[in-house]
């Protein structure tokens, strides 16, 4: 009797460690591909066409292969961050027009061109903070993940970074694979990184 009550002890320890061995790996697994879409946003939202005006302090940047040293936008443009289309007086549109300028790196443009809020800044910002701040609708426009795919799919002044004009690297991918990453990892729980 008490060889059966250990065997059946056993079995039962043995069929408890493999099941959770399998729940284990089955959520590794859903993290991991989570992960995977996650890092190709990253790619995409840290890139100098996205990151550039995804800013803190109300001043874009101009970074990337063809400008160099990365440096605060030319003209003194900047200001108070809540002033998401310019300065009193000097608003993005001044200068970016509807469409992009057909000169090399002329003023790029878009419908509606401003700044997103600082509070969506990706300028200098870690792969973690900005997937924490992607989930959080108190920091990303009071979005869902469904909300940010589509955002991305349709918004204009989005899917300039995939066409920004002479002179400019675009952002990797496309808006169409973009949004589906997004999809990917929400599916996949929508995990971030672990702190840098």
């Amino acid at each position: 009797m008490l060889k059966s009550a250990v065997l059946l002890l056993f079995v039962s320890a043995v069929s408890f460690v493999s099941a959770t061995s399998v729940l284990d790996a089955d959520e590794q697994a859903v993290n991991g591909e989570g992960l995977a879409a996650w890092a190709k946003i990253y790619e995409i939202v840290s890139h100098p066409r996205c990151a550039n005006c995804h800013v803190a302090d109300g001043r874009p940047m101009w970074s990337g292969p063809s400008y160099g040293e990365a440096r605060v936008h030319g003209m003194n443009v900047g200001g108070d961050p809540n002033l998401l289309f310019g300065n009193v007086g000097m608003l993005c549109s001044t200068c970016h027009m509807a469409e992009n300028s057909s000169a090399y790196h002329g003023p790029p443009g878009a419908e509606v061109w401003h700044l997103p809020p600082a509070d969506m800044a990706w300028w200098d910002k870690s792969s973690s903070h900005i997937c924490a701040q992607l989930k959080d609708p108190a920091r990303n426009g009071n979005r869902s993940l469904e909300d940010i795919e589509t955002h991305i799919r349709e918004d204009a002044l989005v899917a300039w970074g995939w066409a920004p004009g002479p002179g400019r690297e675009p952002a990797p991918y496309s808006a169409a694979q973009a949004a589906s990453f997004v999809a990917d990892w929400a599916a996949n729980g929508a995990p971030c990184p672990v702190s840098e």
